[in-house]
């Protein structure tokens, strides 16, 4: 049950592009207008895990590279989400927590979620009920115009992305089948955009989706960007996970395959931490553990097809990590470069030496005793 419920909670992006081939649709892509390529680009995710009522807060603000004016995506979830706007101050307060420490030592002497697919004949779809889709919610949040949904079946569901101005496919609905009949919801969400240039990226604005699940996770899933990302021109894109819960959490994408995320910072928060991140976040006073334990992965994502979610466990190596520290070097107020030091030994130290010889000397003469029985005659002696 929870590897289903983890799948249906992917992000699910319904991508399509005339001028490529269509892959197999994954459980993870982005939908935008006909014609028009997206593929995910940076990531920066929040994740609030509450062990004790099994509820997963999902925060997200994330970033596109498209050529289209508008696209959205698809959230499926095993029961209701709770769709709020989320605080974007959170994410930079997290990062000034995490961030290494600047250590000042005096300067060195120096010695010298996207997918492609083809629009379907609107013949492959007839004498479906579209009265088969219920809208259970519509609602404007965060910049999203977010309609909640719940399909009798997933040819009606693929009906309703047609005449709502979302892409669609029989792989989509081959998709949604076994969601569709699980009784999951489906959250749709459309984002619009005004750029300079084809080329910008786009910045959506934090988003809280809040559900009911068994383990939390990361919906990693998305057909192979690989194509996408050329014809785009991106090769490199970072996920960054910052995770909170009761302990030090792990993530695992299956045995056979390793997930590339690895933890950056981990440690325990301190209250007034809590507090203000709850606030940042806009969240409730009573908003999850406790007390809190930050966990932060960076994860170089490859641009190709994950054979898994990323699934979160609490980690039995309960220690911090902290980045290593930035030594920045500062002046010592004497010069930092040894020639100095070597010239001015050359130039002082010689005639210093002779004058210590000279007065060696000059002392050495005035004072010689006389020797014995010896006397000291005047004149007249």
């Amino acid at each position: 049950m929870a590897s289903r419920i983890g799948l249906a909670l992917s992000f699910v992006a319904v991508l399509f592009s005339a001028m490529l081939p269509s892959p197999p649709m994954p459980a993870c892509c982005v939908v935008p207008a006909p014609g028009k390529s997206v593929v995910n680009a940076d990531q920066t995710v929040i994740i609030l895990w509450d062990a004790a009522t099994r509820t997963q807060h999902f925060i997200r603000k994330a970033s596109f590279q498209s050529e289209a004016d508008d696209f959205g995506f698809i959230v499926p979830s095993p029961t209701q989400p709770e769709l709020e706007e989320s605080g974007d101050d959170a994410f930079p307060y997290l990062v000034q927590l995490t961030e290494p420490k600047v250590i000042k030592v005096p300067r060195p002497i120096s010695i010298g979620c996207s997918a492609h697919m083809l629009e379907t004949p609107r013949s492959t779809l007839g004498g479906v009920d579209i009265q088969a889709v219920r809208v259970l919610q519509e609602k404007e949040v965060a910049g999203f115009n977010a309609v909640v949904l719940e399909a009798k079946s997933s040819e009606a569901l693929i009906v309703w992305l047609k005449e709502h101005g979302y892409a669609f496919s029989p792989e989509v609905a081959a998709w949604a089948k076994p969601y569709v009949e699980g009784g999951w919801k489906f959250t749709a969400l459309k984002i619009s955009k005004k750029r300079p240039t084809p080329e910008t990226a786009i910045a959506a604005a934090a988003l809280r989706i809040s559900f009911k699940t068994d383990r939390p996770l990361f919906p990693y899933r998305e057909p192979d960007p690989k194509a996408f990302a050329q014809a785009l021109g991106v090769k490199d894109r970072l996920l960054r996970i910052y995770f909170l819960a009761e302990a030090r959490y792990r993530g695992e994408l299956t045995k056979a395959v390793p997930w590339t995320g690895e933890v950056a910072w981990a440690g325990k928060l301190t209250p007034q931490m809590c507090k203000t991140l709850r606030e940042l976040l806009k969240l409730p006073a009573n908003t999850g553990p406790a007390t809190w334990w930050l966990t932060e992965f960076e994860d170089h994502w490859p641009y190709q097809a994950a054979p898994a979610d990323v699934y979160f466990s609490r980690d039995p190596k309960q220690r911090t990590v902290h980045r290593k520290p930035i030594i920045q070097y500062v002046s010592s107020g004497w010069p930092s470069d040894g020639s100095v030091y070597a010239i001015a030994a050359v130039v002082i130290l010689p005639p210093l030496v002779r004058r210590v010889r000279r007065k060696k000397g000059a002392y050495a003469v005035h004072a010689v005793p006389h020797g014995p029985g010896l006397s000291h005659q005047g004149p007249h002696g």
